[in-house]
């Protein structure tokens, strides 16, 4: 007979909480394991291994509901079907995180220009309007503070300034 082992078990070999295991049972993404006559689970070394499959995608970004559907023939046979629908799930991960890339590399680089806008500002712009581009005009004072009358645009989008705090 083969060798089986306890959801304890499983989850100190695969890496996956035992938690996470019965909710992957629980949602179809693992099938339900033989249980002993006191109701423990016993998983098999196939069971174990569509475990780690499992883990591995997940790690790779692919999303359970997608995996669901291919973990059905992941049974030891042979599985004509699974390459190519793998395959299409993999480009299709690769494809997002190349989309997530672009938008990431958009926000380093604004967050790099507002780092440089508050190096640069001078010592008469508040560090919130330089921040956040604001130019502020200068209101005529001799020391050119500006007020917040003396905005070109009242407040930053990202965050909105207390009217009751000085910043100067």
């Amino acid at each position: 007979m083969a060798q089986t082992l306890t959801i304890g078990e499983v989850a100190k070999t695969s890496g996956v909480a035992a938690k996470t295991i019965r909710y992957y049972e629980e949602i179809g993404v693992l099938p339900p394991p033989r249980r002993t006559a006191s109701g423990y689970r016993l998983y098999d070394q196939p069971g174990v291994e569509r475990l780690r499959f499992i883990r591995r995608a997940r790690v790779l970004g692919l999303p359970l509901q997608q995996l669901k559907t291919l973990t059905p023939t992941l049974n030891g046979q042979r599985r004509p079907g699974f390459r190519p629908r793998l395959l299409t799930l993999v480009r299709e991960q690769l494809a997002a995180v190349r989309e997530r890339i672009v938008e990431l590399e958009l926000h380093r680089q604004q967050l790099e220009e507002i780092v440089h806008r508050i190096e640069t500002a001078g010592p008469g712009v508040m560090p919130e309007a330089a921040a956040c581009g604001i130019a502020p005009r200068v209101s005529g004072r001799r020391r050119g503070i500006p007020t917040q009358r003396g905005l070109t645009r009242s407040w930053c989008r990202a965050e909105r300034l207390d009217r009751r705090d000085s910043w100067y």
